[in-house]
């Protein structure tokens, strides 16, 4: 599976199938800086890892009907994804963190 690097249209929107996220600011954490958000890792998230996303955000409170569709649901099968822990990305700008959000729900509601 290779990277794909975002590409952006004429209105700034991501197009669709872009799983790397370039970022407008770098982001230190625990002694890395990173410019990008690689979310490649998407394509081996199993429904084992959408239940347990799902019942984590149970136990937090999160009982909203259509949770694969929250910030809080997409970072963290975003932290799945990308081996980086949910604190990375709940450190991210509001900019960010919807494009992650964005880019998740879009995989997840792709068609084949």
């Amino acid at each position: 599976m290779e990277n794909t690097e975002v590409i952006l249209s004429e209105n700034n929107d991501i197009e669709d199938g872009s799983l790397l996220i370039t970022l407008k600011k770098p982001i230190n954490f625990e002694g890395t800086q990173y410019t990008k958000i690689d979310l490649n890792g998407l394509e081996n998230i199993t429904a084992t890892d959408m239940v347990e996303v799902n019942r984590l955000l149970n136990r937090r409170g999160n009982v909203d009907f259509l949770q694969e569709m929250t910030l809080e649901y997409a970072l963290n099968l975003a932290a799945r994804a990308s081996g980086l822990p949910v604190e990375f990305f709940m450190q991210l700008s509001p900019w960010a963190a919807m494009q992650v959000k964005n880019r998740v729900t879009g995989f997840l509601y792709r068609q084949e």
